[in-house]
């Protein structure tokens, strides 16, 4: 019992001594929180703690090979950096970088081709789908560039617009149907006598072939002459619906000689009109140049016209002369042909001559077919090289190539019709794409002159701060 006082008196003995410790430390934060905050050097100072990863997710075995960066409040701020011994990956480049320059050049035209080559093709079919009105339509703005300028200078002398049109109009109608009506006499007239001079020609040829160093006999040639019977007369069916596809194509011919005619009469007389119409459709910012490009096609398209009319006519008459002359019967006709022909480029010239040289061959010998062959040839040569240059000038002047592909393109789009229009087509395309580049250039020009002008802006006064 009496060990029980002393542990009693060790005991408070310590918390006293515990007491005055704890009081010494309050006094202690007190004087560093009233002496402020103690810069520690960062060299100086421990290593902090890492926070534990969080486990991540299991494998079969029940271990975890990946640890999990720690979420929340407890993230580090930077992914640490691999270990040493870990193989260093090279970095990949941009997809955009690693593909070569030329090879997206290539991409990007290559799209853009698809698009143009798309909306071609769709505007051919759609084109093909109506034909008969865009042949018409094209027609007009073909006779109306020939009639034009005789509405405008019956407008100088008084007439009014209207008048003027009707009058235009009605002649140029009454004349080509006088033409088409001369030439349709011409060929019922001479058809007997022409089929007589064909008959007496194919047995002249066959006399020149017997006779000839090919060693032609005449059982050969009454055999094909069977063979050519005998294969009209197994295609007989064939000839019917031939027949009635032409009359098909007669009153497709026809609509469309109408639809001609009701186009030119109102393009010849609300063709400005139609014209400011179909600016309004234009976007805003485009509208300037296309309104300037519309004239100067207008004037291409109206030299063409004149031009090959001129030449035509030329043509026809020296044409139609010397094949009078040379007896060949049909003359007139023949040169109405040639007329007509000669508004397809290169290929109705070969056609009409081809055709003349024929008739001759037929009806009066391989001698007189010579002759118009040589005549042919001439007033050809006299056009290519001295008509058309003259006539036509610089502002139609299309490369032979582009002729050549034109034409059969057109006639692989659109037959005959096709091949007609497609020179002058490439013409005003040729003149308004040299216009819109033109305007482009001038209008850049324009802009960095102006910009060259403007004078600097001045700065701004600012108004003294008032105290």
């Amino acid at each position: 019992m009496s060990r029980v006082p002393s542990l009693l008196g060790r005991l408070g003995a310590g918390l006293t001594r515990m007491g005055e410790r704890l009081d010494e430390r309050r006094a202690d934060a007190a004087a560093e929180a009233e002496a402020g905050p103690v810069v520690v050097d960062p060299a100086m100072a421990p290593p902090a703690a890492e926070p534990a990863a969080r486990p991540g997710p299991k494998t079969p075995e029940g271990k975890s090979p990946v640890p999990v960066a720690p979420s929340g409040d407890h993230a580090p701020d930077h992914v640490p950096p691999p270990p040493s011994y870990a193989p260093a990956v090279a970095a990949r480049p941009d997809p955009v970088l690693a593909v070569p320059w030329s090879m997206r050049v290539a991409a990007e035209v290559g799209w853009r081709l698809l698009v143009l080559a798309g909306t071609l093709y769709v505007l051919t079919q759609a084109i093909s789908a109506i034909a008969l009105v865009v042949l018409a339509f094209v027609a007009a703005l073909l006779i109306t560039a020939l009639l034009q300028p005789t509405v405008a200078r019956l407008k100088r002398m008084g007439l009014p617009r209207g008048v003027a049109t009707a009058v235009t109009a009605i002649s140029g109608f009454v004349i080509m149907g006088l033409v088409g009506w001369f030439v349709v006499w011409q060929v019922m007239d001479n058809l007997d006598d022409l089929s007589n001079k064909v008959r007496d020609g194919i047995e002249e040829l066959k006399r020149w072939a017997l006779n000839s160093p090919f060693h032609v006999t005449e059982d050969q040639i009454n055999q094909i002459a069977k063979n050519l019977s005998d294969t009209i007369g197994a295609n007989t069916n064939e000839i019917t619906s031939a027949g009635l596809q032409g009359v098909t194509v007669l009153v497709e011919v026809l609509t469309g000689i109408l639809l001609a005619m009701f186009s030119t009469l109102f393009l010849l007389y609300d063709g400005p009109k139609i014209w400011q119409w179909v600016l309004k459709l234009v976007p805003a910012a485009a509208r300037p140049g296309v309104a300037g490009a519309g004239p100067q096609a207008w004037r291409t398209l109206t030299a063409y016209v004149r031009g090959t009319v001129i030449v035509a006519l030329i043509d026809a008459i020296c044409i139609g002369v010397g094949i009078y002359f040379l007896g060949v019967p049909m003359a007139v006709p023949l040169a109405v042909f040639i007329f007509l022909f000669a508004f397809i480029p290169l290929v109705g010239a070969v056609i009409s001559g081809a055709l003349a040289v024929v008739v001759a061959l037929v009806t009066d010998g391989v001698f007189n077919a010579l002759m118009v062959l040589v005549v042919v040839l001439a007033v050809q040569q006299i056009e290519g090289h001295v008509l058309q240059p003259f006539i036509l000038g610089r502002a139609v002047r299309v490369h032979p190539l582009a002729v050549v592909l034109s034409v059969a393109a057109g006639g692989l789009v659109a037959g005959i019709g096709g091949a007609v229009v497609a020179v002058p087509l490439v013409a005003v395309t040729n003149t308004v794409v040299g216009y819109l580049r033109a305007y482009a250039r001038e209008n850049a020009l324009r802009s960095a002159v102006a910009a060259e002008e403007a004078p600097a802006a001045e700065p701004v006064p600012v108004a003294a701060d008032r105290e």
